[in-house]
């Protein structure tokens, strides 16, 4: 299974209309991954990794080129059809973790699971199961402002694997956490991810998260480079 190239980027090109200008951010950019790899994603600030990432999601369209996860082109989709892939096959974990206020540690992780149309007893055991995997089982009735940063991450990921999407999605996923706290998450995030058997494609300024990928790139210019020497990693 892990030898599938299931997700493809091929000529992957986006600009911005800044002022007078026409800034390009990526340029005819190539990716394949396979199932199952953790991709680490560098690049500085401006370098386009969240361009990328919202190319990949389908949030946003490239100029041209194909974006194919799983044998569909999100490219040649219209927004709606992005969206309905994206909440079925994408899970998300986002620097300011994205939990609903309004909503308790167990509502947050049953929201996908329901918008994919899943069973209340489905809904129930898996967000309860997923709650337990990163050791939050007892704070389900939990509100996310009487959470850590660090436990509100924690619902973050159990939110993102819940739903057994195919692809996840993390953008500086310890940017807003002390290094102790960070390192508790890249443990739980890259153990929960091979445990589930899910690819990541994890964008970042910290080089630590390195160790743990299968592959670490560089976007710059526009291009993605592969990154052998630990010393070459990018530092914010």
């Amino acid at each position: 299974m892990p030898n599938t190239s299931h997700i493809q980027l091929q000529n992957l090109t986006k600009s911005y209309q800044e002022g007078d200008k026409n800034r390009s951010v990526l340029d005819r950019l190539n990716l394949s991954v396979k199932e199952g790899e953790m991709i680490v994603l560098l690049g500085r600030s401006g370098s386009g990794k969240s361009t990328l990432l919202n190319m990949v999601s389908g949030i946003d369209k490239p100029d041209e080129g194909k974006v194919i996860i799983g044998g569909t082109n999100l490219a040649g989709l219209g927004e709606k059809n992005r969206t309905l892939f994206r909440r079925n096959n994408i899970g998300f974990v986002f620097q300011s973790f994205n939990l609903i206020s309004t909503l308790t540690a167990h509502e947050n992780v049953l929201l996908p699971l329901k918008l994919k149309g899943a069973t209340d007893d489905e809904t129930l055991n898996k967000a309860q199961k997923f709650l337990d995997n990163v050791g939050l089982g007892d704070r389900g009735n939990s509100y996310p402002d009487r959470l850590s940063g660090g436990e509100q991450q924690r619902v973050a990921i159990a939110r993102a694997l819940a739903h057994e999407p195919i692809l996840i999605l993390a953008d500086e996923p310890t940017g807003n956490l002390d290094y102790e706290t960070g390192q508790q998450i890249l443990d739980i995030l890259n153990n929960l991810v091979r445990k589930n058997g899910r690819t990541i494609i994890l964008a970042t300024h910290d080089r630590d998260i390195c160790k743990i990928a299968d592959r670490v790139l560089e976007l710059r210019g526009g291009k993605l480079r592969e990154v052998e020497d630990a010393a070459e990693m990018l530092v914010s």
